[in-house]
């Protein structure tokens, strides 16, 4: 029984431990925040995101970050068509999928001093992004809160499968700063040789008289 008691008394301490001082401590301050929200970052991918984000933004005075979004001359043409000052609104291309909308931004974030972002995109979206942006985030002290953008009658489900992996490596970004899919590309790259024989044109019969009865005809015309 003593033994017992000691076991879970340890146990209760290491908890207390992540929970306060260890890597847990971030999720904590995410998880009970209680800041309101003081920026708007819309996923890329859909216009649509983006003129909700952008109108949210102008509607709360809150600054808007569009991450992999839309080029600078439609995001242009968006601000000035929604009445938003430009300088509210930036515009970053480092990600290229929803794991680099997060990785790309949360230092620069947390620098800010951002403790709650409200995160515009597609409701049928919502689901892994919030899944992978709470892991990313919440490991900088960050509270996400997801707005969802109407995507009926076009809205496609995705699977467990991409959630859950997806999910695997955000998890691993934060233990080691590394992404599992680049790491993959690395180790395994594509071969460099074709997956196709390449034909030599000049070499095929047919290109040969095809030429040769031009040649011909040139030095009739002559």
């Amino acid at each position: 029984m003593a033994g017992f008691r000691a076991g879970a008394i340890a146990a209760g301490g290491f908890l207390l431990w992540l929970a306060t001082v260890g890597p847990l401590h971030p999720y904590r301050q995410a998880l009970f925040s209680q800041h309101p929200p003081q920026l708007i970052l819309v996923l890329g991918g859909d216009v649509d995101r983006e003129h909700i984000g952008v109108r949210l933004g102008r509607d709360l005075s809150l600054p808007v970050v569009v991450s992999g979004g839309s080029n600078p001359e439609y995001a242009q043409w968006l601000v000035d068509e929604v009445g938003i000052a430009p300088k509210q609104v930036h515009l970053d291309y480092r990600a290229q999928d929803t794991l680099g909308n997060f990785t790309s931004l949360v230092d620069d974030l947390q620098l800010q001093g951002i403790r709650h972002v409200l995160m515009v995109t597609s409701a049928d979206h919502l689901p892994r992004s919030m899944a992978v942006g709470q892991v990313v985030a919440g490991s900088r002290g960050i509270r996400l809160t997801g707005v969802p953008v109407a995507c009926s009658p076009d809205c496609r489900e995705e699977g467990v499968r991409k959630q859950l992996g997806d999910w695997i490596r955000a998890v691993a970004w934060v233990a080691t700063g590394r992404d599992l899919k680049t790491l993959a590309q690395q180790s395994f790259p594509e071969s460099a040789e074709p997956s196709e024989p390449v034909v030599d044109a000049l070499s095929d019969p047919g290109v040969e008289v095809f030429l040769s009865d031009l040649a011909a005809l040139d030095q009739a015309a002559h």
